[in-house]
């Protein structure tokens, strides 16, 4: 799976969006998908993980997922020929 196949699944989405907002423990982010089950979100926190987009840290007992914004990268290279439509 690749960055592209990764961010086009909502519930990844929805992911990405709470952690650019800062870190957060894995069992707060399952609030962020009430309709997941936890071993559902986990599986997509691990696919961000292998992607590159998220890190994961233990703290404790608890794991603590952060954006990795560096991951995003390769969907801004791919974006750039084409922000000169919405730019101009």
């Amino acid at each position: 799976m690749d960055v592209f196949e990764a961010v086009a699944e909502p519930s990844r989405r929805i992911l990405l969006d709470a952690l650019a907002g800062g870190e957060w423990a894995a069992g707060d982010l399952v609030a962020t998908l009430p309709d997941l089950t936890q071993p559902t979100v986990s599986r997509h926190l691990r696919v961000l993980r292998e992607v590159g987009l998220v890190d994961v840290r233990p703290d404790a007992q608890r794991r603590v997922y952060a954006l990795r914004p560096h991951g995003l990268l390769q969907i801004d290279q791919w974006i750039e020929p084409y922000r000169h439509f919405w730019n101009g």
